[in-house]
């Protein structure tokens, strides 16, 4: 159960709040939602993601369904602890993006007695745990994990499938190049790929062998 107040009111310290899981899942419009509820109850907040993400906004942070709100874009995780002041609630969006130094900067944060929401994608285009979230989901309070609808068979989905052929890591899109699939319909797709690939190499193979046997 998701718990905002502590019991021990004489305690000092913040928490981290992580909430993860696959692109369409929610996690933006959650952070948001939370961050929108303090910022109404007269919290002081302020927000922050990785200055890479400029999908939707450069300095908005932006859900699928356009719900925003203002955020500052930093290019390392430092910078938040730079300006994070006088605050009681740090959001942080995209956290995967971000360094490893992002674990040690929100538990700053919650040591210091504010509390940091932390949002981002628990796993890669293959299926691999990504970045610091592990860490930051291992050191937290509170993991919320949510999940996508899966596009090929109805399923709660909790893969983020990458249906183009790059191979780096992080490559910002939206419905072109990614769709949320359940661990079936992932399995089965990243079958399939490698199937394409070896045929794709016998192919290859098999054409070289042709050529040398003409010479």
């Amino acid at each position: 159960m998701f718990l905002e107040n502590t019991v021990n009111h004489s305690e000092q310290f913040g928490w981290i709040e992580v909430i993860c899981g696959s692109m369409f899942s929610g996690k933006t419009e959650e952070l948001i939602r939370r961050l929108k509820r303090a910022q109404f109850a007269k919290q002081r907040v302020e927000i922050f993601k990785p200055e890479i993400d400029t999908r939707y906004d450069d300095e908005e942070v932006v859900s699928h369904n356009d719900n925003r709100i203002r955020s500052t874009p930093v290019p390392v995780s430092s910078n938040i602890l730079l300006l994070a002041n006088d605050v009681d609630v740090v959001g942080i969006d995209e956290a995967q993006f971000f360094d490893e130094e992002i674990v040690s900067v929100c538990n700053e944060l919650a040591n210091r007695g504010i509390r940091v929401i932390v949002a981002g994608l628990d796993m890669d285009f293959k299926g691999n745990p990504f970045g610091p979230m592990p860490a930051l989901m291992a050191t937290a309070e509170y993991v919320t994990k949510v999940h996508a609808v899966c596009t090929r068979t109805g399923n709660l989905a909790n893969y983020s499938y990458r249906k183009n052929l790059s191979d780096d890591l992080v490559l910002l899109g939206e419905n072109e190049e990614y769709e949320p699939l359940s661990r079936a319909a992932f399995y089965r797709a990243m079958h399939q790929e490698r199937e394409k690939e070896i045929a794709a190499q016998s192919k290859d193979i098999s054409s070289n062998t042709t050529e040398d046997l003409k010479q």
